[in-house]
């Protein structure tokens, strides 16, 4: 079984000073103040191999999450009322799912890739991330963009 993957929320003086540097590189790349990952490590002073290797893995905390849209994706098992459970964990939190697309599955597993967007009335997300790792035949949950 997959090991779960744990989230924490740190205050900046806690962070590694090479992850600061990752975010803010993603801040210019996403701002369109610089035009490549060469350009945007060159500016923080961080290495391309630092950036790719954790440019997945962290992101701005922003104490008001309500508008935003995540983009996940979802690796798990071909099986009868799975997506169904899947979906109705993101309605259970009120959480809007605004894209779904899921794969053929290949060897009785299937990728699917979930936008969903915070409304004000959204409960917890993390807890909903948390919940929907959990599933049984849900292999792992990743974000792939928060916006």
């Amino acid at each position: 079984m997959a090991e779960k993957t744990k989230y924490y929320v740190l205050k900046e003086k806690a962070v590694p000073e090479v992850l600061l540097k990752v975010v803010e590189a993603k801040r210019l790349l996403d701002s369109g103040k610089v035009a490549s990952i060469q350009e945007a490590t060159e500016i923080t002073g961080i290495s391309r191999s630092s950036f790719y290797k954790y440019q997945d893995d962290i992101f701005q905390f922003h104490e008001n999450a309500k508008g935003t849209t995540i983009t996940m994706i979802i690796q798990m098992d071909d099986e009868p009322g799975l997506l169904a459970a899947v979906l109705k964990c993101v309605a259970d939190y009120k959480a809007n799912i605004l894209t779904i697309h899921q794969s053929i599955p290949v060897n009785g597993v299937a990728s699917l890739t979930l936008s969903v967007e915070v409304l004000p009335q959204t409960e917890d997300i993390s807890q909903m991330i948390e919940e929907i790792e959990g599933k049984d035949g849900v292999h792992y949950l990743k974000i792939l963009a928060r916006e």
